[in-house]
């Protein structure tokens, strides 16, 4: 288990520490949802960790077969909903990655991916189109 302290410091911003190493991030309401956006909202935090979950895995599944991918890149962009109440509706990750599209762990690599802990616990109404860019 891990824990993370939260404190509200007003003017709806929060000091997220996470307790095993002390790191700490500032979360900002977003400027259309009476915040200044002066940091990652707490939606935005989801949209970034759904991205690097799928990074880490991936890089995990690589190292395990010898392949580097140093220099791989994602977009992750994220959409809110229209209607109430108010909520993630989509998700999109675009992966560029260094090597040839032909590349033998292909799709070896793109299914672990697939696999990371966010995208399965994420709920299935949020749509999550990923693309994988092989560029090498």
């Amino acid at each position: 288990m891990v824990h993370i302290d939260i404190s509200y410091l007003d003017g709806l911003r929060c000091e997220l520490v996470h307790g095993p190493s002390g790191s700490k991030i500032l979360t900002d309401a977003p400027l259309d949802n009476h915040g200044k956006g002066e940091a990652f909202s707490p939606t935005d935090l989801t949209a970034a960790s759904l991205g690097a979950c799928m990074a880490t895995i991936m890089g995990i599944a690589a190292e395990r077969h010898g392949i580097s991918l140093a220099g791989s890149t994602l977009g992750v962009s994220k959409e809110m909903s229209t209607d109430a109440p108010r909520r993630i509706s989509r998700i999109e990750i675009v992966f560029r990655i260094p090597l040839p599209p032909d590349h033998p762990k292909r799709q070896l690599l793109e299914a672990a991916a697939l696999a990371c802990p966010v995208h399965h616990s994420l709920h299935p109404d949020i749509e999550k189109p990923v693309r994988f860019e092989w560029m090498g």
